[in-house]
């Protein structure tokens, strides 16, 4: 069960490949930690030169973002993008950054050693899976990856409820599983309206609150 954090205070920065991950991230800041002030930098072109040159393409770019959010006052930045989280979470700009998807891989280890890791991105799929054996710490995990064919295409169109009904449509044939992850922080919504009696994981949340604990850390507040 989800508990509010309405005692943290701070400035959290979130750095976002698409527009559509700002009401998100809003409703969830309203509803589970009020007290947080979140500013949005939104950059599509990252994930755009990530997918065509690989994320290590983008580091200086990403870097630049994350000095300049805490030249304005951030105590935490949170990468939403799981396609370039690692690049950002390497980036060393003087406060937190972390990646969104972490919190969530961490869960998906702690459920059992068969991960089924879904995405609409190839170039997440990866990225996503080394995260979970990196969550795993030498632990024996068996990773498989799905492609929701055709449903990146229908998002970059506007058809958000196709794009999340693929999704489930995927999640829903999942056998032979302990967890299935959605890799990507636009397949949220994915995670309420599946039938699988497989955990179905996502990353909004479980990130938001990872933040959370991090700008209360790094701004020493109660």
């Amino acid at each position: 069960m989800s508990t509010s954090d309405g005692g943290a205070h701070g400035t959290l920065a979130l750095l976002h490949t698409s527009p559509v991950h700002v009401p998100v991230f809003e409703a969830l800041r309203d509803r589970l930690h009020p007290g947080i002030e979140l500013r949005h930098l939104v950059a599509e072109e990252l994930l755009e030169h990530a997918r065509a040159h690989g994320p290590d393409a983008v580091g200086d770019a990403v870097r630049d973002l994350l000095d300049g959010a805490v030249t304005a006052g951030a105590h935490a930045v949170l990468c939403t993008c799981s396609t370039i989280g690692a690049v950002a979470e390497c980036a060393e700009v003087g406060v937190p950054v972390l990646r969104v998807d972490r919190p969530m891989a961490a869960a998906a280890v702690a459920a059992g050693p068969r991960i089924v890791v879904i995405a609409t991105v190839e170039s997440t799929l990866e990225p996503t899976a080394g995260l979970i054996r990196e969550e795993a710490a030498g632990r024996e995990v068996e990773v498989r990856t799905v492609l929701v064919e055709g449903a990146w295409e229908r998002f970059e169109a506007g058809d958000t409820d196709g794009y999340v009904r693929a999704v489930v449509d995927t999640a829903d044939t999942v056998s032979g599983a302990d967890a299935i992850v959605l890799a990507q922080a636009s397949m949220a919504a994915a995670q309420y309206l599946t039938s699988t009696d497989v955990p179905v994981l996502a990353s909004p949340e479980p990130g938001l609150a990872a933040a959370a604990a991090a700008i209360r850390g790094a701004a020493q507040l109660p």
